[in-house]
C-alpha cells in the first residue's frame, strides 16, 4: 500500500465535510457487502502503532468508559502488549478533524468517522484506511462474537463490515400489556390487526399510538416501515439504485396507510406538534396504548420517576406484516450508532487481538456495567439489569436480518422533506401520490 500517495491523495481531494454522522437514524448505503476486502475496505495486514490509540465523541463517555474497564480486566494482556490511548472529538466536528489527520498521516488507530467516508466510494475506504473487520475477526476466529443483526445491519449501512457496533438500536412497537389485556387485545400480527386493535381502544377513550409528529421521523418510520413489509426489505435500495421509483403503486400505499391511520385520530389530538419527551411520557403514563419507537426508550422504561405504569407492563413486538407483503415480521429495523473504524495502516497483529478482545467481551461488559445493548455476543453472566432490557437484548441476539429505515438511503435534502412533509401529509394537507411525487423529484434532483 502507497500510504504517502494516498495521503497525498486525501488532501487533494478534501473530503467531502458534507458527509454526516448517524444518530439516532443514521445514513445508509444500501446492498449489503460480503465483508471482503473485495468490496474496498482493508482487512488486517497493517503495522502496528506504538499504542491502541482510540479517538471517540465528546458525547458518548460510556465507550471510553467501557473500554477502559477492558484494559484493566478481560483485555489486560493485550492492553499490556499495545497501550490504550483515549483521544476526544466533538461529534459535530468529527469529518472536519478526521480529514485534517488522514491527510497529516495521522489517523489514529481506532476512530470515529463519517459514515460516507468509510463507504466502499468514500475517500477514507478509497485511500485504503478503512479495515475490513470481518476478514480481521474471521482471521483471529472472533467473528462469531459479532451478532448476526448487527453485521447485517453494519453492512447495508456501510456497505461492509467497517464498524464496531458498540451501540445497537432495534426499532418496533412498544405496548401497554395492561391496556391490550383490559380490552381484549393479543399482540397484532398484521397491519389490518393494529388497525382493528387501534380502533377498539379509540372507542375505549384511549389513544392508541402517541408519536412525536413534531419531529418528522418517528411518522416516516411507521410509513417506512409499511413499505419494507409491503415491497421486501430491498425496497429502499431499489429507489436508491433507480430500480424502482417511490411513485410506484406499492410504495405510495405505504404514504396512504400511514396518512388514514393519522386521518382515523388513532395518533390522538395534536400529535403533530408533539415532541419526544411529550410522547413517551404519554406511553409511560398510560394515556396512549402504543408507541413506534428505538430501544433507546429503554433509559426512561428504566427510570421508575418517568414510567408510571410499571415495566412488567411494558410490551415490544415488531412491526406488523402487511397481507400479501414480501417482507417479513422477523425483519427489525435497527441502526448501530456512529462509526467506529480501524485504520487499515496499523491493523497489525497486535491490534487484531485488541479488537478480537473487544469483540468477545465488549457486550457482557457494557450491559453489566451501563445497562448498554451492543451487536456483541454477551459471553458471560449479566446481574441487576431490567428485564425490559434482558428482552430487548435476548430478541437482538435472534436476529438473523434488519432493514433500515426510510430515510437512510436518501442525500441530506431528500431526508430532511421526507420529515418536513410528514406533517403535510398526516394533517390532510398534502396526498399520498403528491408527497411521494415530490419526494422522488427530490432524489432524483439531489441523489
Amino acid at each position: 500500500m502507497n500510504t504517502r500517495s494516498n495521503r497525498r491523495r486525501i488532501a487533494a481531494l478534501g473530503i467531502a465535510l458534507a458527509a454526516v454522522l448517524p444518530l439516532a437514524a443514521c445514513a445508509g448505503s444500501g446492498t449489503p457487502d460480503t465483508g471482503s476486502s473485495d468490496g474496498g475496505g482493508a482487512g488486517a495486514g497493517g503495522t502496528d502503532p506504538e499504542t491502541f490509540t482510540v479517538m471517540t465523541a465528546n458525547e458518548n463517555p460510556v465507550l471510553e468508559e467501557q473500554l477502559t474497564a477492558l484494559s484493566e480486566g478481560a483485555c489486560k494482556a493485550e492492553n499490556e502488549a499495545l497501550p490504550l490511548e483515549h483521544q476526544k472529538v466533538a461529534q459535530a466536528d468529527t469529518v472536519q478533524k478526521v480529514t485534517l489527520l488522514a491527510s497529516q498521516g495521522a489517523l489514529p488507530t481506532h476512530t470515529i468517522a463519517g459514515t460516507a467516508l468509510i463507504r466502499p466510494d468514500g475517500d477514507l475506504n478509497a485511500a485504503g484506511l478503512v479495515g475490513d473487520l470481518k476478514a480481521a475477526l474471521e482471521g483471529s476466529g472472533a467473528w462469531d462474537n459479532v451478532l448476526p443483526a448487527a453485521a447485517s445491519t453494519v453492512e447495508q449501512v456501510y456497505g461492509g463490515m467497517y464498524s464496531m457496533p458498540y451501540q445497537y438500536n432495534v426499532e418496533g412497537i412498544f405496548y401497554n400489556k395492561e391496556i391490550f389485556a383490559d380490552n381484549g387485545i393479543e399482540e397484532p400480527q398484521t397491519w389490518d390487526d393494529l388497525l382493528d386493535a387501534s380502533a377498539t381502544l379509540q372507542d375505549a377513550g384511549i389513544t392508541p399510538m402517541t408519536e412525536a409528529g413534531a419531529a418528522g421521523w418517528p411518522l416516516t418510520r411507521i410509513m417506512g416501515m409499511y413499505i419494507f413489509r409491503n415491497v421486501g426489505p430491498d425496497a429502499m435500495a431499489a429507489v436508491r439504485d433507480g430500480d424502482a421509483k417511490l411513485t410506484e403503486p406499492e410504495y405510495v400505499a405505504g404514504a396512504q396507510a400511514l396518512a388514514d391511520y393519522a386521518e382515523a385520530g388513532y395518533f390522538g389530538e395534536g400529535f403533530s406538534t408533539r415532541d419526544g419527551d411529550t410522547s413517551s411520557n404519554m406511553f409511560l403514563t398510560g394515556k396512549a396504548a402504543m408507541t413506534y419507537d428505538g430501544s433507546w426508550l429503554l433509559s426512561a422504561i428504566n427510570d421508575p420517576e418517568r414510567n408510571q405504569i410499571g415495566g412488567e407492563n411494558v410490551g415490544f413486538m415488531p412491526f406488523p406484516e402487511v397481507d400479501g407483503g414480501k417482507g417479513s415480521i422477523d425483519q427489525y429495523a435497527a441502526n448501530a450508532g456512529a462509526p467506529m473504524i480501524i485504520n487499515a495502516e496499523q491493523f497489525g497483529p497486535k491490534v487484531v487481538d485488541w479488537v478480537s478482545c473487544i469483540a468477545e467481551n465488549y457486550g457482557q461488559q457494557a450491559l453489566q456495567d451501563a445497562g448498554v445493548i451492543s451487536g456483541f455476543k454477551v459471553n458471560g453472566d449479566v446481574t441487576d439489569i431490567s428485564a425490559n432490557t434482558a428482552e430487548i437484548q435476548e430478541r437482538i441476539a435472534d436476529i438473523d436480518q434488519t432493514v433500515l429505515w426510510f430515510e437512510a438511503l436518501m442525500d441530506s435534502k431528500s431526508n430532511s422533506l421526507a420529515s418536513t412533509n410528514a406533517t403535510l401529509l398526516t394533517t390532510g394537507q398534502m396526498t399520498a401520490e403528491d408527497y411521494m411525487s415530490q419526494l422522488q423529484a427530490s432524489i432524483d434532483a439531489n441523489g
